[in-house]
C-alpha cells in the first residue's frame, strides 16, 4: 500500500514539474521552463527509487543496457548489403504484381467478359 503511496506522489511530481513548465509561460527564460521539467522528473525518480517497484525497476533496466551492450551490431557494409537485397526484392515483387494485375485484368475484362477498353 505504502508502495503505491510513493508511486502516486511521484507521478504527480512529474506532473508538478510539467505544469509549472506551462505556468511559467512564454515571458520566462526557456532554459527555467526545462529545469522545472527537469526538477519535477528528478523529484519523481527520487521518491519512485524509495519503492520496491521504484528499485525492481532499477535494476530492470540496468539489466537491459548490460542486454543491449552485448549486442552485435552490423557493420556498415553489411547494412548496405542487406538495405539493397530488401530494395531489390521489393522491386520484384513491384513488377510481378503489376504483371499479376495486368494478366487478371486482361483475363476477366477481355477474355470472359468481353469489354474491350476503349
Amino acid at each position: 500500500m505504502i508502495d503505491k503511496v510513493k508511486l502516486a506522489i511521484a507521478v504527480a511530481l512529474v506532473g508538478a514539474g510539467i505544469w509549472a513548465y506551462y505556468w511559467l509561460g512564454e515571458g520566462t527564460m526557456f532554459v527555467l521552463r526545462i529545469l522545472a521539467i527537469v526538477a519535477g522528473i528528478a523529484a519523481g525518480a527520487a521518491v519512485a527509487w524509495f519503492s520496491t517497484p521504484g528499485r525492481e525497476f532499477a535494476v530492470f533496466a540496468g539489466e537491459a543496457v548490460a542486454e543491449v551492450k552485448k549486442v552485435v551490431w552490423p557493420s556498415r557494409k553489411e547494412t548496405m548489403q542487406s538495405a539493397a537485397a530488401v530494395f531489390a526484392f521489393v522491386v520484384v515483387m513491384a513488377i510481378f504484381l503489376w504483371i499479376s494485375d495486368k494478366t487478371l485484368e486482361w483475363v476477366l475484362y477481355d477474355l470472359i467478359l468481353g469489354w474491350k477498353k476503349t
